[in-house]
């Protein structure tokens, strides 16, 4: 979006300067224009004729007095020929008064200027040139209202300039306009664009309670002492891209109908925003924060792009989504989520009527890609969305309260009779699995920007993610992230050789990686019942073999000897499957789970069996035991 351009101004700069040039009384030369008729200044005119012209003027006469040096007394006089009978006020018509001076106050009721100029209840129904003057005292413009186009461009205010209460009906121009002392802006209606690029604020800039209806333009501006923007609402836009913050930056209750724009400003102390409610977006991208800030805000989109923080920082944000990419934090920065409405210092609740169509207040992390994590505090927002691959000591980023991610979709495996567990996942693993052939429905598909990273960027992020749940001393919320690492390394044909990714498919097959009891307690009862098959059908003897002794007795008498052997077990024939038969197998199976031999006699293909069940089975339930204790330990 291209912020407003300033109307021109159509007054020239060229004029006839003043007939009047003689050196002893003007060494450098007037630079007035001539008054209609004449051919000298207002100052330099005869008190005949200067009567005279003032005399003819009525209220809402046009004016013209460019490069005129006035004094409070031939300022007074011009304004008290304007004054309307009827009001008790001066009321102009056209007023021009470009490259003027004004060498004592200058009392345009209503209206600030730094130097005072005092134009206490002045009515200017047309337009208003102040553009290129210099006031030497103090500028008063207090409850001026300007219904025409006022400008003010490169006016120098070197005293305070005091505009509380002023109404600007039409564009309001301050473009590189110097106030040298405090400039005043309290209760000021802006109606129309208000334009103060690179305007320089030397003294405090006080904007307190002040309403800008349309655009609002502080590009370039430079704030050398305390920036204040309380209770301010800007309806239109608000641009304040590349201002100086060299005092503290107070915007606090401001009301943002749509964008606030603060790209490239530089605060250099403590910085205060908010409570703000932005209908729109909030830009900070490349924005410098050199002391404390706060933040409180309610709006559709925070930008932080490439921001530096120099200093802690805490951002309590409502309904915003916010972009963090390439942010530099050099301590502590605190992103939390508020629950309820800011409530102000006096007890009132923040009104958020213009975001009354979002969907919720939920707080959502867009990227933090390029990010060094070290300093970062998330709490109690939406991560299902966020953008982490390149996020720098990521193993560090400390997550409070309820922090969600993303899901794997229900129907995201093609197996549907089999229903799997679910876990959190990343939104790069959704949009990499989305691009996929043949990819499942439910994945979510890339957002434009986000770019394209496989399993071999993923697997860092989630070993990093891991430990520093593991480091937050949540075991079980920690495994969802070992199983992403552990998915990511399985898919990756690049880092990871082709029997390693084998054998961690074994591993993802049988248990999910020592994750899921329930599939290793599924594999456990197949091989159990698989054993229990074969052992009824091969493994167990026709008939359990008898004892047989042997021997001979000597015809002498004298000592006996016996030999004592059993028959081969004989392969079973006929009805196998008995329930006899079943009980056999199943205490064989059961003994071989916990490994231990059950002595009953076994066929040769049967002794076989029972060492395969011996390796196989206490294997799987010792993954399902791994499983259940990764869930459950502290």
């Amino acid at each position: 979006m291209s912020h407003p351009s300033p109307e021109p101004s159509p007054i020239s700069h060229d004029w006839p300067f003043c007939g009047h040039d003689t050196p002893q009384e003007d060494p450098l030369g007037c630079q007035g224009i001539p008054v209609p008729g004449h051919t000298a200044c207002l100052v330099h005119l005869p008190d005949t004729d200067r009567d005279a012209y003032l005399a003819g003027l009525t209220p809402g006469t046009d004016i013209d007095h460019r490069g005129t040096s006035f004094t409070e007394p031939l300022l007074d006089a011009l304004l008290n020929a304007l004054r309307d009978p009827a009001t008790g006020h001066p009321r102009l018509g056209n007023a021009v008064f470009a490259s003027a001076t004004f060498q004592g106050s200058a009392r345009f009721d209503s209206v600030i200027f730094q130097g005072i100029a005092v134009f206490a209840l002045a009515t200017f129904e047309r337009d208003a040139r102040f553009n290129s003057v210099t006031f030497h005292d103090d500028a008063w413009f207090g409850a001026a209202i300007f219904q025409g186009y006022v400008d003010f461009g490169s006016a120098t205010f070197e005293r305070d300039a005091w505009f509380d209460g002023v109404t600007f009906l039409d564009g309001a121009l301050f473009v590189s306009a110097a106030f040298q002392g405090n400039a005043e802006f309290q209760y000021a209606s802006f109606q129309h664009d208000a334009f103060f690029r690179a305007a320089a604020f030397t003294g405090l800039a006080e904007f307190s309670s002040a309403a800008f209806k349309r655009d609002a333009l502080f590009r370039a501006a430079v704030f050398e002492r305390d920036a204040r923007f309380r209770t301010v609402t800007f309806q239109g836009d608000a641009w304040f891209d590349s201002v100086i913050f060299q005092g503290d930056a107070v915007f606090a209750s401001a009301d943002f109908g749509c964008d606030a724009r603060f790209e490239q400003a530089v605060f250099e102390r403590s910085v205060s925003l908010g409570p703000l409610v932005c209908a729109g977006r909030v830009e900070l991208s490349g924005a410098m924060f050199s002391g404390p800030v706060t933040l409180s805000l309610a709006a559709r989109r925070l930008e932080c792009r490439r921001t530096r923080w120099s200093s802690t920082a805490e951002l309590r944000l409502r309904y915003a989504t916010v972009d963090f990419a390439h942010a530099v934090f050099e301590y502590p920065l605190t992103i939390a989520a508020e629950a309820d409405p800011f409530v102000l210092p006096d007890g009132r609740t923040v009104a958020e009527q213009v975001l009354a169509d979002a969907p919720d207040a939920t707080v959502r992390i867009a990227s933090l890609r390029g990010v060094d994590a070290a300093h970062l505090v998330l709490a109690d927002v939406d991560l299902s969305g966020c953008l982490f691959t390149g996020t720098v000591h990521l193993d560090q980023l400390r997550l409070e309260g309820l922090c969600s991610f993303d899901k794997v979709p229900l129907n995201a495996m093609r197996w549907h009779p089999v229903r799997f567990t679910q876990r959190r996942t990343l939104a790069e693993e959704h949009h990499w699995r989305a691009s996929r052939p043949r990819a499942v429905r439910g994945w979510n598909v890339a957002v434009f920007g986000a770019g394209h990273v496989g399993p071999a960027q993923l697997a860092p992020v989630y070993r990093a993610l891991r430990k520093a749940f593991e480091d937050g001393k949540d075991e079980p919320g920690a495994a969802d992230f070992y199983y992403g690492e552990m998915e990511m390394r399985r898919h990756d044909r690049t880092g990871t050789s082709r029997a390693e990714r084998g054998l961690l498919h074994g591993y993802w097959m049988l248990s999910g990686y020592g994750l899921r009891a329930s599939r290793a307690l599924g594999w456990l009862a197949v091989a159990m019942l698989i054993t229990v098959m074969l052992l009824m059908g091969f493994g167990l003897p026709k008939d359990s073999p008898k004892q047989e002794a042997t021997g001979t007795v000597p015809s002498g008498g004298g000592r006996v000897t016996f030999e004592i052997d059993k028959a081969d077990p004989q392969n079973p024939t006929g009805d196998r499957f008995t329930g006899e038969r079943f009980e056999k197998a199943l205490n064989v199976t059961l003994n071989s789970v916990v490994f231990r031999s059950s002595g009953q006699d076994l066929t040769t293909a049967g002794t076989y069996i029972e060492m395969a069940s011996r390796v196989t089975e206490p294997v799987l339930l010792g993954l399902a035991v791994l499983a259940v204790r990764n869930r459950v330990k502290r």
